[in-house]
C-alpha cells in the first residue's frame, strides 16, 4: 500500500503528459468533422453534427495519390536504410581494422551536417542525373541523410551481441556474408524497429526536399498535397485536419505494434560513454 502511494506522483505525471500529448490529437480529429463555418464560430466545441464532407473532399483532391506517393517513398527508403545501414554497421561493430574508429566518427559527423545546406547541390545533381520531378530522385537524399543515425544505432546494438554466437558459426564454416544474414541480422529486430519507425516518421513528414525536387502533382507527397487546402484569402482548416488525421494513422498503427521493440532498441542502441 505504501509503495502504491509513493508511486502516485509518477502516475499523476504520466496522466498530465498523456493529456498534454493527447489533447492536440483530439482537437485535430474533432475539427476534421466540422464545417468551415462551424469551426470559425466555435473552434473548441464538439461538432454539432458529425460531417464526413472533409474526408469526401480529400478524394476529390487526389489525396489517395499523395498518400500512396508518400507511402512508396517512406517504405522504399526505410528498406534501403535498414539493409545498407545494417551491412555498414557489421564491420564497424564486429571486425577490427585500422580505419574502424575514423569511419565510425565520419558517420557521427554526418549527423551534425544541417541537411538543408545541401539543398542546392542535391538539386543540381538530381537535375543532371535526369531524376528531377521523380520519386526516385527523392529516395537518394532520404536514404543518405538517414544513414548516419541508423548506422550508429545498429553498430551500438551489434556490439552487445555475444561473441560466442559468432565463434560457433565460424567453427561450422560460416563466412561473413552468411554470418551476417543468418546469425546477426535476425537478432537486430529491436534495432530494426527503432530505425524503421524513426526514419519512417521523418520521411513521411519531409517537406522541403519534396518541394524543391518535384514540380508536378503526379509525384507530390502528402505534405505537399496539404497546400490544396490553402486558398487566396482563406484556409480550409477542417480539411487540413482531416488530411492530417488520415495521414497520421499509418504512423500510429506501426508505432503501437512495435513500441516495445522501439524502446528496447533505443536503450540498446544508445551511445555509451
Amino acid at each position: 500500500m505504501i509503495r502504491k502511494i509513493s508511486q502516485m506522483p509518477i502516475y499523476l505525471l504520466a496522466i498530465i503528459l498523456l493529456l498534454f500529448t493527447g489533447l492536440p490529437f483530439f482537437i485535430m480529429v474533432n475539427t476534421s468533422f466540422k464545417q468551415q463555418l462551424e469551426f470559425m464560430t466555435s473552434p473548441w466545441s464538439l461538432p454539432e453534427s458529425i460531417s464526413f464532407s472533409n474526408y469526401a473532399l480529400l478524394l476529390e483532391l487526389d489525396f489517395t495519390r499523395y498518400f500512396l506517393n508518400s507511402l512508396f517513398l517512406s517504405v522504399a527508403s526505410v528498406i534501403l536504410v535498414i539493409v545498407l545501414g545494417a551491412m555498414a554497421s557489421y564491420p564497424l561493430a564486429r571486425l577490427k581494422f585500422r580505419l574502424n574508429k575514423p569511419v565510425f566518427l565520419l558517420f557521427m559527423i554526418g549527423m551534425m551536417i544541417p541537411i538543408h545546406t545541401t539543398l542546392i547541390p542535391i538539386y543540381i545533381l538530381t537535375s543532371k542525373m535526369g531524376l528531377y520531378d521523380t520519386l526516385w530522385g527523392l529516395i537518394g537524399p532520404y536514404v543518405a541523410f538517414a544513414l548516419p543515425i541508423s548506422v550508429i544505432i545498429f553498430t551500438q546494438f551489434m556490439r552487445d551481441i555475444p561473441r560466442e554466437l559468432e565463434e560457433s558459426a565460424k567453427i561450422d564454416g560460416c563466412g561473413h556474408f552468411r554470418l551476417f544474414w543468418r546469425i546477426i541480422f535476425p537478432l537486430l529486430t529491436p534495432a530494426v524497429a527503432t530505425v524503421a519507425i524513426y526514419n519512417f516518421i521523418h520521411i513521411w513528414n519531409e517537406f522541403i526536399f519534396a518541394l524543391v525536387l518535384t514540380s508536378s502533382s503526379d509525384v507530390a507527397t502528402l505534405p505537399l498535397g496539404l497546400r490544396e487546402f490553402y486558398g487566396e484569402f482563406s484556409v480550409n482548416v477542417p480539411g487540413i485536419m482531416a488530411a492530417l488525421t488520415l495521414g497520421s494513422l499509418p504512423l500510429l498503427l506501426v508505432y503501437f505494434v512495435a513500441q516495445e521493440k522501439i524502446v528496447k532498441g533505443l536503450a540498446a542502441g544508445s551511445v555509451k560513454g
